[in-house]
């Protein structure tokens, strides 16, 4: 028996219709991330999203692999491990007789799925200590919905999507009926240096590698001394 190939798919829009993509990322034998895509969808929903990331997954791993699919869309997971076999069975009608949603997608799906050996694996999403497969995938969906350009190992992107921290961890805490930031005052989170979980590139051009400090230069993570770069 073949060695089972661990994967993370993911979708994201932006707004709910909005602009949408898909990514995915497989890893090697040890759990580290070995190749990923990501492509945008124009304007579509999250679940369009979802099930597309999954889609173009199958499509990406050979037939006789064993695969494991890590997801955050229990919507996606389901439709293809729980509802399928009854939407099949009433002429991909639902429950209350309504054409199920996004039916091509999810027949080209059940096609891929024909007599492989896959796994779904559910990965709660932005999570403190999460799977890291699944944040990379997240953020690549959610640059590619973003940017609605085409990136990956493939297409030759040097660099692997690098999950901001708070994409990683719970954003909010709710107290006494109201919101609150993490980290209490507001602003402190524009300057605090973290470790960086991946290998990435910093604005300047530069690289930066795993465990080494990093903090938000603009709109990305780069060297902490590179902040005072920036225009006022």
């Amino acid at each position: 028996m073949s060695e089972r190939i661990i994967a993370a798919c993911d979708g994201a829009a932006k707004g709910n219709p909005g602009p949408a993509a898909w990514a995915w990322v497989i890893a090697d034998a040890e759990g580290r991330p070995q190749r990923w895509e990501a492509g945008p969808l124009g304007r579509a929903t999250n679940n369009v999203g979802e099930l597309t990331a999954l889609q173009r997954l199958l499509e990406a791993v050979p037939p006789g692999a064993a695969l494991e699919v890590r997801m955050d869309s229990q919507y996606a997971m389901k439709a293809v491990t729980q509802w399928l076999p009854t939407w099949k069975r009433n002429g991909w009608k639902t429950a209350a007789g309504k054409p199920v949603a996004n039916q091509e997608l999810v027949r080209s799906i059940d096609a891929l799925l024909a007599d492989r050996d896959v796994e779904f694996r559910y990965v709660p999403a932005h999570r403190e200590g999460g799977d890291h497969l699944n944040a990379i995938a997240d953020q690549a969906a959610s640059d590619a919905a973003a940017g609605q350009q085409a990136a990956g190992t493939a297409l030759g992107t040097a660099d692997l999507p690098v999950p901001a921290p708070e994409r990683s961890t719970p954003a909010r805490q709710k107290t006494a009926g109201r919101t609150r930031a993490r980290g209490g005052a507001a602003g402190a989170g524009a300057a605090r240096t973290v470790k960086a979980k991946f290998r990435g590139t910093c604005p300047c051009g530069r690289s930066y590698a795993a465990g080494e400090p990093i903090a938000k230069v603009g709109a990305r993570w780069g060297h902490p001394d590179c902040r005072a770069g920036l225009p006022a």
